[in-house]
């Protein structure tokens, strides 16, 4: 298990000849966003798999793999889901020693170009934001969920509540799909 995935391309800058690889298992992620760190969680070791092709000068291709079973919480009721994701991995790269941090840029063609200063390349927030766009928004434990209840916060999946009683809710009339006594 690794703590942070990390390919060395020192040897792929100074001679063109050479690719690098790296792989490994990662058990989470972690990313900065907005000055904040945040944590991507995985249910079970996550493997990767990098592979960096020079292109010249100082342009490189990344592709590979990721597969992680990322951990969500359902969407009604915060109950922990595993959601299991097979990513392809794919991207131009470019090396300009002025790079403080690896950050993405859109090149002339419209393409995500993956800019980095140093040679040992964290791959940290772009398997980050490669698997946040891979995920879904939102999931739910099971089609049935009931939710929680919106006065305790109670798990509706593990029966009812004293509040549901109080709780009103307007009767749907299935012929016309509106609340019965709604002058809609």
């Amino acid at each position: 298990m690794t703590d942070s995935p990390r390919i060395h391309l020192g040897s792929l800058l100074r001679s063109s000849t050479e690719d690098a690889h790296a792989e490994g298992s990662l058990d989470h992620l972690q990313y900065e966003q907005g000055r904040t760190l945040h944590t991507l969680r995985f249910a079970e070791p996550a493997p990767f798999e990098v592979d960096v092709n020079a292109l010249g000068s100082n342009e490189m291709y990344l592709q590979g793999t990721f597969e992680p079973v990322l951990v969500m919480e359902c969407a009604r009721c915060l109950r922990e889901v595993h959601v299991p994701l097979e990513i392809s991995l794919g991207t131009l790269m470019r090396y300009d020693p002025s790079a403080d941090a690896p950050y993405l840029e859109e090149a002339e063609t419209g393409e995500e170009v993956l800019v980095f200063g140093d040679p040992n390349l964290d791959l940290s927030a772009y398997l980050a934001e490669t698997t946040l766009l891979s995920a879904p928004l939102s999931v739910l434990h099971d089609e049935e969920c009931r939710g929680l209840c919106q006065v305790c916060g109670h798990d509706l999946n593990d029966g009812p509540c004293e509040h549901m009683a109080q709780v009103p809710v307007e009767e749907i009339d299935d012929q016309l799909g509106t609340p019965e006594g709604s002058l809609h």
